[in-house]
């Protein structure tokens, strides 16, 4: 089936960037979410990014003009239900996801394509809830969308070729690179950045080096363009709770048991740039380590 329609659920970090470039590689948009402020704010972020790369050559203003264009906003979740393909991109709770898939499935088309871009929880447990299991799968973005060139195709116990086909499709006409996936806890990238992070936060537990010296040693001991512990309050360190405790459940091996510093700072409400705090405080002119 060729896909010409997406509707977006989310219109946070992940939502709008998936927004830009779906609407950018020619696709109408449906963005949806539960808050007029945060559509406008999508909105405008898209914007400023897409201005970023016409200030950079890699699109002209005609180009953006009909990018936003393509993008129409709405606060009815079941408006979504006509499109082709529905990528659900609400915050990282399995009820949140659940709720927002029950309230669709009355109103979807027989041949619309149900996805979520779930970084770590199971697809085949989402896609047996609802009518159209063979029709469901993980399409599971990097952050910043416009920028990195990954995407994790992730395949329930039930997903048929033509839907994987299908948004393989999408991705390669988005630009970017398609890696297949089987559905396992954090599946491909998670599985092993997760615990990479985790183990730089007992790192930093244990005393071995303080924020600055950790990452630094992995930036230029290892060439990482970032440190663990700078990446980790950008991914948000609820983000990374959350995404540990699913290894943790779903693979019953102690090697993922979260940190319990990690732990701290999110019941601290110190959740990295989006809070202004995390490992790094950001609250001035420069981050400073908090430890």
């Amino acid at each position: 089936m060729e896909i010409r329609t997406i509707g977006v659920v989310g219109a946070g970090q992940m939502g709008n960037g998936i927004a830009h470039v779906m609407a950018l590689a020619g696709y109408d948009v449906l963005l949806n979410d539960i808050s007029q402020d945060m559509l406008d704010k999508a909105l405008a972020t898209v914007r400023k990014n897409l201005e970023r790369q016409v200030s950079r050559d890699k699109i002209n203003a005609d180009e953006m003009e009909a990018a936003l264009a393509r993008i129409k906003p709405t606060l009815t979740l079941t408006d979504l239900g006509g499109t082709d393909l529905v990528i659900e991109a609400a915050t990282e709770r399995e009820t949140v996801k659940q709720a927002i898939f029950d309230e669709l499935l009355p109103h979807l088309e027989d041949h619309t394509i149900l996805t979520s871009n779930t970084s770590s929880i199971s697809i085949t447990r989402l896609a047996s809830r609802t009518d159209r299991p063979e029709k469901f799968m993980g399409f599971h973005f990097m952050n910043p969308v416009p920028v990195m060139q990954l995407v994790e195709l992730i395949r329930g116990i039930a997903t048929d070729r033509p839907t994987y086909d299908s948004c393989l499709a999408v991705v390669e006409k988005l630009g970017k690179t398609a890696a297949s996936a089987e559905d396992f806890p954090g599946f491909i990238v998670n599985r092993i950045l997760m615990p990479m992070i985790n183990e730089a936060v007992y790192t930093l537990y244990e005393g071995v080096g303080n924020v600055k010296s950790i990452d630094q040693s992995m930036k230029l001991g290892a060439n990482h363009p970032m440190g663990p512990l700078e990446l980790a309050d950008f991914i948000g360190l609820d983000t990374c709770l959350a995404i540990m405790n699913v290894l943790h459940d779903g693979l019953a091996d102690t090697k993922y048991r979260p940190c319990p510093l990690l732990t701290k700072y999110v019941e601290a409400g110190w959740l990295g740039r989006k809070t202004d705090r995390g490992f790094y405080d950001y609250r001035g002119e420069t981050p400073v380590p908090t430890r």
